[in-house]
């Protein structure tokens, strides 16, 4: 087992080594949709309903431009950190932290804490100073910390407190890309320096392997302690989706000739994950409930934008796991409404209406229940008991599954097959789904989704329409009599406004630092106290 992990990670040498494969190079996507300024210059009419519109899509290559003029997309690049958050005040300020000391920031504590939606107080602005001076330590320094080596001679060891785990999936990073925070190595960087040269900072780790072959699980490790860092004095965190993420497409009902209405429904997946509200009840919180979601999570391994429709790939990705989860907060309140409930294709038999023959190991006669025919609902996977099991067929197919009341038979594949049902729940069980922070009365939800390429992280806040979900759950687009609202742009939602912040560099200081002022600025803003004092205000921004 740790053999095959080794194969993942490069090995590390505090030598510059040679042979290094070049590195990857760092061309971020530029797909930022426009909508025209001009009114009535819709991308909907290239279909009377934008969800079959979107149903079309097969491919990921056949994403472009068409379908985000269609949902009214119009993306404001490079937006300022008070642009990205609806509130400007949630923000801390920009300067003013270097050097401080803990008395100065208990004394900022009366401006600085406000009450939080879970009934606490948002963290100390002492809080906020130590994560800036943990960020700050220079990366070969921390690296030497995380590979336990001894400081360079002279100068004084770091201490990494609560961005360990950050600066350990950093130094994972370093073996496939170069550090950006330290200047280029030259053409003879692999040969030993003379001793008589002029010292310099010591160089603890080199790129290894293009940042190409790097296993996804990196970078999604280091966006997830990099938010930990500001989310969880919040009382958030990061949690894995128990349930595939998926953006639901609805298409209006349908009419037939016998006058039956059908809907067709579809969904794109997303393989982003989500920061949740822990619940302040401790046994709720070690079960696993959590409530949100709070904003998604999404960190791609592409490398290549060379051609436009990668970029539009790549976008397409981040509007869907924003998407899915305005979706999801849109859920509260609301009881689930499985697909297929009281449809004929979810209760009645197929092939006519007939029992169906024998299929699969049935053909060949072999009545008997055997290893690969059961379904072990332990392990979520084929196989039932074990070869040297002495027991019956019959006293197999009565034996009750693990964790189901005794009495239930275990079902084996083709009985499962065989079985009309609707799909599975798309709901999880233990989640509460709320729109945290979001302002009442307004028709838009905001969401935000952390989005991250290579080693650069940046932060999107995508204005949501409830009007767009409704047309996404099946409603029907009344083009007719809504035309020209939302802005003179022809969409009956208005627009899907988005505000990308610019993308930070991880490798460097005052880029991480801007990104974890912006975290903060988000996570402050997503829970507030929501009593209805300042959402008044806020609803204009």
């Amino acid at each position: 087992m740790f053999s095959a992990f080794a194969t993942l990670i490069p090995s590390k040498t505090t030598t510059p080594p040679k042979d290094v494969p070049p590195p990857t190079p760092l061309n971020l996507p530029q797909c930022n949709p426009q909508l025209p300024g001009s009114a009535g210059s819709s991308g909907k009419r290239h279909s009377p309903s934008v969800v079959r519109f979107l149903q079309t899509l097969h491919r990921p290559a056949e994403v472009n431009e068409s379908h985000f003029t269609a949902l009214g997309v119009h993306v404001h690049v490079d937006a300022p950190a008070e642009d990205v958050v609806p509130d400007p005040s949630s923000l801390p300020s920009t300067s003013g932290w270097d050097g401080m000391d803990i008395d100065e920031a208990r004394r900022r504590d009366d401006n600085f804490r406000r009450p939080l939606s879970n009934g606490r107080l948002s963290p100390e602005a002492r809080v906020y100073v130590e994560r800036r001076d943990e960020l700050s330590t220079a990366n070969q320094a921390a690296f030497r910390i995380v590979r336990r080596m001894k400081p360079e001679p002279g100068k004084p060891t770091v201490r990494l407190g609560n961005c360990y785990e950050f600066f350990r999936q950093l130094e994972f990073l370093a073996t496939y890309w170069d550090d950006t925070s330290l200047p280029p190595l030259s053409d003879d960087a692999a040969e030993e320096q003379e001793p008589e040269a002029t010292p310099a900072p010591q160089r603890t780790t080199y790129r290894t392997a293009p940042g190409s072959q790097m296993p996804a699980e990196i970078r999604h490790n280091l966006v997830s302690a990099f938010v930990k860092l500001v989310s969880y004095d919040f009382g958030c965190n990061i949690a894995p989706p128990r349930v595939e993420p998926r953006l639901h497409l609805v298409e209006p009902k349908i009419k037939s000739g016998g006058g039956s209405v059908s809907q067709r429904t579809s969904y794109f997946s997303s393989g982003c994950v989500f920061l949740y509200r822990t619940p302040t009840v401790r046994e709720a919180a070690r079960s696993g409930v959590v409530e949100g979601p709070i904003a998604a999570i999404s960190a791609r391994n592409t490398t290549s934008f060379s051609k436009p429709t990668e970029s539009n790939i790549d976008f397409g990705r981040e509007l869907i796991a924003a998407l899915v989860t305005a979706q999801l907060r849109a859920r509260e309140g609301k009881t689930e409404k499985r697909v297929g409930e009281g449809q004929w294709w979810a209760t009645e038999k197929r092939w006519g209406g007939g029992e169906g023959g024998p299929i699969g190991r049935e053909v060949e006669g072999d009545a008997i229940v055997g290893d690969k025919d059961t379904f072990d609902t332990e392990n979520g996977r084929e196989g039932g008991p074990s070869a040297d099991a002495q027991s019956s067929s019959a006293d197999r197919a009565t034996q009750p599954e693990p964790g189901y009341p005794r009495g239930i038979p275990t079902l084996s594949v083709y009985d499962r097959y065989r079985m009309v049902r609707p799909p599975s729940s798309n709901w999880d069980k233990k989640a509460r789904y709320e729109a945290i922070g979001k302002i009442k009365g307004v028709g838009y939800d905001d969401v935000f989704v952390v989005s991250s390429l290579f080693h650069h992280l940046c932060v999107l806040r995508v204005r949501v329409p409830e009007r767009l979900l409704l047309v996404l759950d099946g409603a029907v687009e009344d083009t007719a009599e809504e035309e020209g609202q939302g802005g003179g742009d022809g969409y009956s939602w208005g627009k899907l406004e988005i505000w990308r912040s610019k993308w930070f560099d991880l490798f460097v200081i005052e880029e991480r630092l801007e990104a974890m002022r912006l975290l903060w600025g988000v996570m402050a803003w997503s829970m507030r106290q929501t009593d209805g004092g300042n959402d008044e205000i806020m609803a204009n921004a």
